[in-house]
């Protein structure tokens, strides 16, 4: 009963996280309308920074002196988190945050192939199969060379190839270093990367309302990351890592909602092939680890 209960609390977890990303989002490709993207990553990080400090500071992680090793390792976590955030937003920015988020699904996949050829981790040839059809998937999403092809969706592309060397990065890090520090040096680096950029380009009145709503996305990131961490202590991952996969529920109501956006069949047809795929991969992950654990 008590890990029936745990499961679902897991699941409802990963749903609000999920839902906090779409919010983000959403928030954000609603502000780029009147602000410059690299204003955009720049006030954000900003708002983003001081929640993210005032976390590492309750928690102790604030002041921390990294070793030569995970020093390297930290600036080519943020390396991807910085590619990960100005590849996706670019890509946000110009085309359906439905299409958008599910390309961005493909991340597991991505990640577990990345970890096999990389990291020298054992994939299996059913989880070899998955990755190829999950792949097919995002190229039925994006439809090169297709009527409905939109050259952005190559920017979100690029997003989930950043956002896997950010994962494999986190891999590397030693076991003691504080990850509210490790958040917070990847916050300051993005916000620091985003106020040069934004130097580059004129400047757009930030109105109240423009700040309000970039506070709003900050707080959504945030709160999204904590339930992200919550879902991990309660639960079985087999159980609550598909549910991550509702944050296409929520981008294709916000984006009807939002911005009038309605995905078309291919995008449908697609996320469900990369969703199916990664919920396989999840499982077999899961029964892989159960069986290493019985032998």
């Amino acid at each position: 009963m008590s890990d029936s209960s745990d499961n679902f609390r897991g699941a409802l977890f990963m749903s609000i996280s999920m839902a906090g990303f779409a919010l983000n989002d959403a928030t954000i490709k609603l502000v780029s309308a009147d602000l410059d993207l690299y204003q955009i990553i720049f006030l954000r990080g900003i708002f983003a920074t001081l929640l993210v400090g005032a976390m590492a500071w309750y928690r102790g992680g604030l002041f921390y002196l990294p070793s030569r090793h995970d020093t390297g390792v930290m600036v080519l976590r943020a390396v991807g988190e910085v590619g990960g955030t100005l590849c996706f937003l670019t890509a946000l920015f110009n085309m359906p945050i439905a299409n958008a988020t599910a390309i961005l699904q493909a991340l597991p996949l991505a990640v577990t192939l990345a970890a096999a050829l990389f990291l020298g981790e054992k994939v299996g040839w059913r989880r070899y199969t998955a990755i190829c059809v999950g792949f097919i998937g995002v190229l039925i999403i994006v439809r090169p060379g297709g009527e409905g092809f939109n050259a952005y969706a190559l920017w979100a592309v690029a997003a989930v190839g950043f956002i896997v060397l950010r994962d494999l990065s986190t891999r590397r890090l030693s076991p003691g270093i504080p990850s509210a520090f490790v958040a917070l040096t990847s916050s300051i680096a993005i916000t620091a990367v985003g106020g040069v950029l934004s130097l580059t380009v004129p400047w757009q009145p930030v109105s109240g309302g423009s700040l309000l709503l970039l506070a709003g996305a900050a707080g959504f990131l945030f709160f999204a990351y904590l339930f992200a961490v919550m879902t991990m202590r309660v639960g079985e991952v087999s159980f609550v890592s598909p549910f991550r996969y509702s944050v296409l529920i929520w981008a294709i109501v916000l984006g009807l909602v939002l911005f009038g956006e309605v995905p078309d069949a291919w995008t449908i047809t697609g996320s469900l092939i990369v969703v199916g795929m990664g919920i396989y991969t999840f499982y077999r992950e899961r029964r892989l680890v159960k069986a290493a654990a019985a032998a």
